[in-house]
């Protein structure tokens, strides 16, 4: 077996696959599907998204400077796909595929009810890269499902179903491999089994001759101590 290598290639796979909200002037709603999304900064939070200059929402996006972005589930895989493949400019994708508008709560562009998560976002710069532009963004609230919140609150992004974007294909995750941290660390030891005590007069006998064999030199050199250089 060996290795190949080929042009630059958009390989870095698997990827979210966000439903990325937008609002026109009149107050419409638009959704558009992304793959090219995600985490840029933890403080503050800051995400971005890559959007063609010929997507409906770009333009939508340039002149109101805020746009939402929302986790997709298996139950919204179809809804992906269309809003991925269908332009604002001809169809009305929140009613063509029954979401609902989500108000925001620091944002005019509404989330979608049925995602589990909905990040609030407002642009703070637009880099031209080629193909794509990417809206670079501060988010300014996050609006979760309370479904999804364990008895202490929180969040359990494990019951949501995610799906992810793979090489032109949706995935739902699978089984948890493990957790953060899990490499370093401790695990708790395993208890010992207690020593087996010698009842036997074999077995005494020996102990005994162990005892006798002992010298105070040899529990002098015992007691010393020995540091590692």
């Amino acid at each position: 077996m060996g290795r190949v290598t080929w042009k630059p290639a958009n390989l870095l796979y698997p990827i979210p696959a966000v439903l990325v909200t937008s609002i026109d002037e009149a107050g419409r709603p638009n959704v558009m599907t992304a793959a090219w999304a995600g985490t840029i900064c933890s403080d503050p939070v800051m995400v971005s998204v890559s959007i063609r200059k010929s997507r409906y929402s770009h333009g939508l996006i340039s002149k109101s400077r805020e746009f939402g972005l929302c986790l997709t589930t298996k139950k919204l895989a179809k809804a992906a796909d269309f809003c991925g493949v269908k332009s604002g400019r001809d169809v009305d994708k929140f009613a063509a595929m029954h979401l609902t508008p989500l108000p925001s709560s620091k944002i005019k562009t509404p989330g979608i009810a049925e995602s589990p998560v909905c990040l609030e976002c407002q642009v703070v710069d637009i880099q031209e890269l080629g193909s794509h532009d990417m809206f670079i963004a501060k988010v300014v609230a996050t609006d979760v499902d309370d479904r999804y919140l364990d008895e202490k609150g929180r969040l359990d992004l494990d019951r949501a179903a995610l799906i992810a974007y793979s090489h032109g294909g949706y995935f739902s995750l699978g089984r948890c491999l493990g957790r953060f941290g899990d490499s370093v660390r401790r695990k708790p030891r395993k208890a010992s089994a207690p020593k087996k005590q010698a009842h036997s007069k074999s077995a005494k006998a020996k102990q005994n001759l162990r005892k006798k064999r002992k010298s105070p030199a040899s529990k002098k050199r015992r007691n010393r101590k020995f540091y590692p250089h």
